[in-house]
């Protein structure tokens, strides 16, 4: 049973990330992915709250909380890794400015290729990190759908729009699934990492990185709720990458990111159901 949920999460991975940045290339046009990006506070924030306050964070944390070595390799990980495939879909929830959503994924993993090979070594003695191997993943898993979803939309509008209720529905069922699925292969894993601290430093990360992104995001709900979120949810896809590559006879690495992924995802998914519901009751009493 536990094989077929095995194969069940990582079919849902596949599902849902190939499908949401399909509907997300079906949805938008390059211009407006690439608007936002041009007002320069926004990107230096969003560069600083992921890049800077996110490992900064997960150090002064850890100097709180210390942690078996193994768990704060894990959380150390985790944090320098951005640009979450998740973001656009908690951006729908919360009702926040889902371009700017796109394009912000894209620059945090496109710096994150970059980042990880220079920042890791330098935060865990004896790190390796291939570039090459990160930029793969996420080329063949996320670019390249959002291309074609940008393509068909430029070019056959009409396919672009019958095709677009398919691939969301495609994208919420693979997260539905992704989350039961994970919880249920994971649950054992997630018991593990109970009652060693793990669990409380990340989810004083999620609420420091939260804040943190929410006060740098400006003035604009829609642009404040996207860099929350963006900041707090970490692209666990390269974080496993690099833990793989590095760590794979060391459990806990491995356990943590597991669970900061589900743990982070399923919470911060909530929190953009309430911002959502808070922005929807504005909007009507307006």
């Amino acid at each position: 049973m536990m094989e077929i949920l095995a194969v069940i999460m990582k079919l849902s991975v596949l599902v849902f990330v190939i499908c949401s940045m399909l509907s997300m290339g079906l949805s938008l046009t390059v211009a407006q992915i690439v608007a936002p990006l041009r007002k320069a506070r926004l990107v230096i924030m969003a560069l600083v709250a992921n890049f800077v306050l996110a490992p900064l964070a997960i150090y002064l944390i850890l100097l709180v909380i210390p942690l078996e070595q193994g768990l704060a390799t894990g959380l150390i990980i985790m944090a320098t890794a951005a640009g979450a495939p998740f973001l656009p879909k908690l951006a729908q929830a919360a009702r926040g400015d889902v371009a700017l959503s796109v394009g912000l994924m894209v620059l945090l993993m496109v710096v994150t290729i970059v980042y990880l090979p220079i920042v890791l070594p330098l935060l865990l003695q004896g790190v390796e990190v291939n570039p090459l191997d990160i930029a793969k993943s996420l080329v063949i898993m996320m670019l390249t759908p959002l291309a074609i979803g940008l393509f068909i939309k430029a070019r056959y509008e009409d396919t672009a729009a019958s095709l677009l209720p398919h691939m969301s529905q495609a994208s919420s069922l693979g997260l539905v699934l992704l989350l039961v699925s994970g919880i249920a292969v994971n649950f054992a894993t997630i018991l593990g990492v109970i009652g060693t601290g793990g669990i409380l430093a990340i989810l004083i990360f999620l609420a420091i990185t939260f804040a943190g992104g929410y006060f740098m995001g400006g003035p604009e709900a829609g642009s404040r709720s996207v860099l929350a979120l963006g900041t707090a949810q970490r692209n666990i896809s390269a974080a496993f990458l690099v833990a793989v590559g590095n760590f794979a006879d060391n459990p806990n690495v491995l356990a943590i990111i597991m669970v900061a992924g589900l743990l982070g995802l399923v919470l911060l998914m909530v929190v953009a159901g309430e911002i959502g519901k808070r922005g929807d009751r504005g909007n009507e009493m307006g």
